[in-house]
């Protein structure tokens, strides 16, 4: 059972709600909900916000790391150890590079399926900015539209931004966010 998976199902049972009951809260089938509780389907970040506020605890909830040993808990993330969130079919995959989503920012490793896009723009307060490791980033921030390729990167605080992966690859930004989001 994914990590993800395994959390949803505790905090789901904790709180005496049914498979029936929160699938219905989404606007999801049982057997959806059913298959990412044991880790055989991957639910979109979007999904995991909609489950988040169902049940009033930060998406971040989602991003725990308790295999981490006590020494390192806090401090270090190792490579095989990262938890992520979101699935290749949505489009958008993001893995916490930060040890936890408890300081006065978060970094994460963003990975944009070819095509992916963020049509509608966002707007948080926050400062965000950004490395483009691999791939293409069409991101607007405001209306003023960039192109990013390998080894540019970004910053912007507050304003309405969007993103596209215009490429056939994937594109891999690293992204930091202050304060936390997740």
């Amino acid at each position: 059972m994914s990590g993800v998976g395994s959390d949803l199902r505790a905090l789901r049972r904790s709180r005496g709600v049914t498979l029936a009951a929160l699938a219905a809260g989404l606007d999801r089938s049982v057997g959806w909900l059913s298959q990412v509780e044991r880790g055989l389907s991957d639910p979109s970040i979007d999904d995991l916000r909609r489950i988040a506020r169902a049940f009033d605890v930060p998406l971040g909830f989602f991003f725990r790391n308790e295999d981490a040993p006590d020494a390192e808990r806090g401090h270090v993330v190792r490579a095989a150890h990262r938890r992520s969130l979101g699935n290749p079919v949505a489009g958008l995959v993001e893995e916490l590079l930060s040890p936890d989503i408890g300081g006065a920012f978060e970094t994460l490793r963003s990975t944009f399926a070819p095509g992916a896009e963020l049509a509608e723009p966002q707007q948080r307060e926050t400062e965000e900015a950004g490395y483009v490791v691999s791939g293409e980033l069409d991101l607007w921030i405001g209306d003023r539209p960039f192109r990013l390729g390998p080894g540019d990167s970004f910053r912007f605080a507050g304003e309405p931004y969007r993103w596209r992966n215009p490429g056939s690859e994937e594109t891999v930004v690293i992204w930091t966010i202050a304060p936390p989001v997740y």
